[in-house]
């Protein structure tokens, strides 16, 4: 057992909680839902860039490489000033979504670097540019761009030539639970002398501003280049600053004049940090040395090619007579106790470069967790001790979610573009997260069904933006992924409790699904965008401007898998509880009437399945009764794969119960046997096979999911098939056309906010399961079974090599191919060619369907890092 895998079992054996404090911060918190109190509910204007310096946020907490506790009372993050920005560099800058070309956009250049499941070692890095800082540039340049123009990055404003910039390395190194060694490090990469502040900050979050009686903390002088803490629920801490850097103190309050012209009040507000070191504001800060903010101010000059380092401690040992000793030490340990951890993981990779990738991609998912506080009802009604909402609220964005009170710990998918948790999103993030940490995984997937999450009709809340909103029900197959992948580490012993506990909660969300989403009951299921987004011909998750509705095919599909996912769940529970097996036939029955549903509706002009295309469409049910073939080959078509699942012939033995209902299907709905496929007959191994495809369908698929001139591509599986490029499809209506074509990069679309993209670009959760039911269709079929990889090459592969070919296309956007070039990293140059960026690794939301240039969020986009997961093959 590693050094790193003993604190995590001291973890769940609570023995010692070393993830109290962790990277919890968000990298945004203005712009969000959470602290947006307006009545048109604007929130990217409610709160701006501008004005979060000067207000203090009711939900969260933001800054640069930052921790906290794992309630975010106690925060710590890194401020700098280059000596010619107008303001302290303490927040990262983007665009807010009506300010960007393609939507919201960070515009920073920033890397997760390496981090530990426990947080015992943490390393990131930012990039601070030594002149001012172009932020007029990227807004003004960004307005000037259209739709269909590439958004305007930081690199593109040259910035970073010639090496005018600040490496900033942000280092955490914990000697204990509640003792955090920190390390900032910059390196001048220019060859001139340049100026440079850094400002690591301590602050309290405003808790005592919303509500009568509630004890305001403090922040004091607590000894030499020391700065105390007390908290009535957290206690003291100290913050050792070595150096003898000048400490500063203001509260982190509200500027009413500065914001909102209101009177002055005897407070020292949140900007008089920044106000004091830019504009030498002494009224800024607090000349008695205390408040609820303090900073530790270091000033240099760093000649070209040096370094300048500052050391601290956080730590609740309020005695330490030498807090640095045995500093680097401390640090030396743990980064080799990272290694060693990791050791385990990189010994299947075959080149450095291959480790690095793996180990960037953990340490942006373990980045990415945040301290989500967000109580509707409190946010909804107000505070007692702040002016009441406008009344819009109480009938507006979220207002039938009243239940839901989130204050965790969660893995987001993005914590500045998308500083909140995502449904779908988290259920992917648990795999890679379930290698390192599978506690913590579980804890995510259970998060979701508690009662103060899940609706009381059983639906699961979707994105602050619209908790009501409708993501795929991929909830169930992360359990089972997850519970696995942990049985495994633990020597076949699987946790039954987790399990069980997940899988009746879901019970409820199933029957929200057939009870909501099935409109005709005929097992058919809308769903809504089912976050693909502007896949579609119209917003899916709007009124159609045909009237009607839309019978899709990816939500019956995604119906479907969950049956089978909730069918394999109640098995494995029924292997020490017979009852299960009862539950097991009832999501057979489930799954059999969605496979006749998906083939069988109607006349079969109007199936899902387009038997002249041979692929599955949307079906658009008019009002007047009519069914139309939205004939778009998107991966809504494609998505019926990933409804498979094998049993074989000793778990059937081992279940009669539940081998006597099939038996009955079997013998009295012989329809129903027939469209599953070849479920009567045996596979390798005697084994049998539950799917929506038969082998030939499955075949007509791959036939153009594996042709290049269509789905795929040098680096994955396109969204939308490459046919769409010269054959845009077009739907027309007395009012409008509406079409959708191929576009492999940024979105040209307005839909949902003109930054989503599902109509050409490579995602990585559709290719993550798409390799994963290829492995479970092998795992029926065999080696006999072979189909032509790629379509029209003349060669033939099995599905499992295809899978493995398609894991490889994938690792090949983060890898230099012959040309030393990494694709995710597009034309530039700097990110190519230099050596102080080119080993530095982005993990975005998507990809370029042509090219692999990465695209969208860019800052490890939770299930991004399903690339560790694809690169790991255990010995």
């Amino acid at each position: 057992m590693t050094q790193e895998q003993h604190r995590l079992a001291e973890n769940k054996a609570q023995t010692a909680n070393w993830q109290k404090f962790g990277p919890y911060l968000t990298d945004r918190q203005w712009g969000t839902v959470r602290e947006d109190y307006s009545a048109n509910g604007n929130a990217w204007e409610y709160i701006t860039h501008d004005m979060a310096r000067s207000k203090a946020y009711r939900w969260g907490e933001e800054g640069i490489g930052g921790i906290s506790d794992d309630e975010q009372l106690l925060c710590f993050s890194v401020g700098l000033w280059n000596g010619v920005d107008g303001i302290l560099k303490e927040r990262l800058f983007g665009l807010t979504n009506g300010q960007g070309n393609h939507g919201e956009d960070v515009k920073e250049c920033y890397y997760y670097l390496d981090n530990t499941p426990t947080h015992s070692y943490m390393k990131m890095l930012y990039k601070y540019p030594q002149q001012e800082f172009p932020y007029v540039q990227l807004v003004q340049e960004s307005k000037r761009r259209t739709r269909e123009q590439p958004e305007y990055e930081i690199l593109d404003t040259g910035i970073f030539d010639k090496g005018r910039y600040f490496d900033v390395f942000i280092e955490y190194a914990k000697a204990g639970p509640d003792d955090i060694l920190i390390r900032v490090t910059a390196h001048n990469r220019g060859v001139e002398a340049a100026p440079l502040h850094i400002v690591p900050q301590l602050w309290f979050r405003n808790t005592w501003a919303w509500d009568f009686g509630i004890a305001r903390p403090k922040i004091s002088i607590g000894g030499t280049s020391t700065l105390q803490t007390e908290h009535e629920l957290l206690g003291s801490y100290k913050l050792y600053c070595a150096q003898d850097p000048e400490l500063l103190f203001c509260d982190n309050d509200t500027n009413g004049p500065r914001l909102y012209n209101l009177p002055p009040e005897r407070l020292f507000f949140k900007d008089g940090i920044n106000d004091y070191i830019l504009n030498h504001d002494i009224a800024a800060i607090n000349p008695l040395e205390r408040g609820t903010k303090a900073a530790a101010h270091y000033s240099f000059t760093i000649e070209g090619g040096t370094s300048q380092t500052v050391c601290l401690r956080l730590s609740n040992n309020t005695d330490l007579e030498q807090p640095f000793a045995g500093f680097e030490e401390v640090f030396v340990a743990r980064q080799q106790e990272a290694d060693e951890f990791y050791r385990h993981f990189e010994e299947s990779l075959a080149t450095p470069d291959l480790q690095r990738i793996q180990r960037q991609a953990f340490a942006g998912m373990l980045w990415s967790k945040q301290y989500y506080y967000y109580d509707v009802a409190q946010w909804i009604d107000g505070d007692p001790a702040v002016l009441t909402p406008p009344p819009q609220r109480q009938k507006g964005r979220n207002s039938n979610w009243r239940h839901l009170r989130n204050a965790d710990i969660i893995s987001m998918p993005d914590k500045w573009e998308y500083p909140w948790y995502a449904a779908w999103d988290l259920a992917f993030h648990c795999i890679p997260l379930a290698m390192l940490d599978p506690e913590f995984a579980k804890k995510q997937l259970l998060l979701l069904t508690r009662d103060w999450y899940m609706h009381p009709n059983g639906q699961l809340p979707a994105y602050e933006w619209h908790l009501a909103d409708v993501n795929p029900p991929v909830h169930a197959w992360a359990t089972w992924r997850v519970y696995q992948m942990d049985q495994k580490q633990n020597n076949g012993q699987g946790d039954i409790a987790f399990l069980e506990a997940v899988f009746h909660r879901l019970l409820l969300n199933f029957t929200w699904w057939v009870n909501r989403k099935d409109k005709d009951n005929r097992n058919i299921f809308e769903g809504g965008f089912l976050g693909l987004d502007n896949i579609g011909v119209f917003d899916r998750s709007a009124p159609l401007p045909t009237g009607g509705y839309i019978e899709q095919a990816d939500g019956t599909s995604w119906v479907a898998m969950y049956a089978l996912n909730l069918m394999r769940i109640a098995l494995e529970l029924a292997k020490t509880n017979p009852v299960y097996q009862d539950m097991a036939s009832k999501f057979f029955e489930h799954f059999l009437y969605i496979a006749e549903a998906m083939t069988k509706v109607g006349d079969e002009a109007y199936n899902l399945w387009d038997e002249e295309d041979e692929f599955f469409y949307d079906v658009l049910h008019t009002p007047d009764d009519e069914r139309i073939h939205l004939k778009v080959r998107s991966i809504v078509g494609l998505i019926p794969l990933f409804a498979v699942e094998v049993l074989d012939d000793e778990m059937l033995a081992a279940m009669p119960e539940f081998e006597y209902r099939l038996k009955w299907f079997l013998d009295n709905r012989p329809h129903l046997a027939e469209l599953v496929s070849r479920w009567q007959e045996p596979g390798k191994g005697e084994r049998h096979l539950l799917s929506l495809l038969r082998g030939h369908r499955m075949k007509k698929l791959l036939h153009r999911m594996l042709d290049e001139s269509e789905f795929l591509s040098e680096y994955g599986v396109r969204a939308l098939s490459r046919y769409h490029l010269e054959h845009p499809y077009v739907y027309e209506t007395p009012e409008m056309d509406f079409s959708v074509r191929y576009d492999p990069g940024e979105s040209v679309s307005d839909l949902f906010g003109g930054n989503s993209n599902w109509r050409g670009p490579i995602w990585f959760p559709i290719n993550y399961l798409i390799i994963e039911s290829l492995q479970r269709f092998h795992f029926y079929y065999g080696d006999t079974f072979e189909v032509e990889y790629p379509t029209g090459s003349g060669q033939f592969s099995t599905l499992k090599e295809i899978a493995a070919a398609l894991s490889e296309r994938l690792t090949k956007l983060f890898v230099r191919n012959k040309k030393g070039q990494r694709p995710a990293f597009g034309k530039y140059k700097l990110l190519q060619k230099d050596p102080h960026f080119r080993d530095y690794l982005l993990f975005h939301e998507y990809f370029h369907g042509d090219n692999g240039k990465g695209l969208g969020a860019s800052h490890q986009t939770g299930w991004t890092g399903l690339i560790a997961k694809l690169l790991y093959t255990p010995k």
